[in-house]
């Protein structure tokens, strides 16, 4: 061999080693293809393993759900817990549970406290831990109402509520709310408000300094996720904002924001259609979800905004808002996408494999 590859001539020692090259790249395209079917075949076997293991279950006696509302087997005995801070389009959020709860069959309840009073007496917590546990005629429900948040884990409760919230850029939501007290909204237009035949500006109650517009009425959203604890209350308090933000991380499963609340009715549908199925349809096209808007609201000017900016009140809610609206874009980015001005949603991007053992 080695006498014949000296006395081959070099065009032909070219052509051979080209043929070589040719040969080893079809070879490694072929081994390459063969790796991409085995790896469509393991997919195609662990997803049949799958709906056989699913079939042999549902011989063995288990109860089909209706997929199109299906959650968990314990599905009927969800509870959910909205506890809306004012002035946030809670009420526009919450028409939609109702006009879903009985298409969907589950029971809205509206937790209506004294005065609005967001703290509940010890003895009142307890009441209220047991009616969310063990109320079973309500169950699947959905409660509302403008409650600070309550730690269940502190009453021995072992399958907690899901808390859901929606808050508001802290500014946006006090101008809201200063003109609601003198000129109610659209939602019940007839009924009379604390501070009715008030017409004075927001510009004008900050330019005078007034207790309505002050600093101090921007500590509300940061209570409302802290807590039932003391130190919540305290406005202004570190601890309470830290307290705020892990809540909101640790306990809250979603916490959408009054500007992208399409947005939030969406990713709600998808990870929970037994409470929303048919809530985005409905927030798009439905008169009460757009129902509620406060009248005669004036938006403030450049210089009354940076007056409460000032405030060392505004800068922590600002931090806490921004935290959340942070944590709902990232959520947001892991399940939606927009296509031609359009929002919709990733399908599931996970399955199941190499399930042992066989039998």
């Amino acid at each position: 061999m080695g006498l014949l590859r000296v006395m081959m001539p070099p065009k032909l020692q070219l052509l051979a080693l080209l043929a070589f090259a040719v040969a080893m790249f079809l070879l490694e395209n072929q081994i390459q293809k063969l790796e991409e079917s085995r790896g469509k075949l393991e997919r195609a076997i662990a997803r049949h393993e799958v709906r056989e293991i699913e079939q042999r279950h549902t011989q063995d006696g288990l109860r089909e759900r209706d997929s199109a509302v299906a959650l968990s087997d314990g599905e009927d005995d969800l509870v959910i817990i909205y506890n809306r801070v004012p002035k946030t389009a809670s009420t526009s959020f919450t028409n939609i549970a109702y006009d879903l709860c009985g298409k969907n069959h589950y029971h809205v309840l509206h937790i209506n406290t004294t005065k609005n009073n967001p703290v509940m007496s010890i003895q009142d917590q307890v009441r209220f831990v047991k009616n969310v546990t063990e109320w079973r005629e309500m169950k699947p429900a959905f409660y509302h109402g403008h409650v600070s948040f309550l730690d269940f884990t502190k009453f021995g409760v072992k399958r907690k509520p899901i808390y859901i919230n929606v808050i508001r850029d802290p500014i946006e939501r006090l101008v809201s709310y200063y003109y609601f007290l003198r000129f109610g909204d659209d939602y019940r237009p007839g009924l009379r408000r604390r501070k009715q035949g008030d017409k004075k500006t927001f510009d004008e109650c900050v330019s005078a300094g007034g207790s309505d517009c002050a600093p101090e009425k921007l500590w509300l959203q940061i209570p409302f996720f802290c807590g039932h604890y003391s130190e919540c209350w305290n406005v202004g308090s570190q601890w309470a904002l830290d307290q705020a933000k892990y809540n909101l991380v640790n306990e809250y499963m979603l916490v959408g924001v009054t500007e992208e609340l399409e947005d939030f009715v969406m990713m709600l549908e998808a990870a929970l259609p037994r409470f929303f199925k048919g809530a985005t349809d409905l927030y798009k096209t439905g008169k009460k979800s757009h129902l509620r808007k406060t009248s005669e609201k004036k938006p403030p000017t450049k210089e009354s905004i940076a007056k409460l900016q000032q405030s060392a009140i505004w800068k922590m809610e600002n931090e806490f808002y921004e935290f959340a609206l942070e944590q709902f874009q990232f959520v947001r980015a892991h399940a939606v996408r927009e296509k031609d001005g359009e929002l919709y949603l990733l399908a599931q991007n996970f399955f199941y494999e190499k399930i042992y053992p066989k039998n």
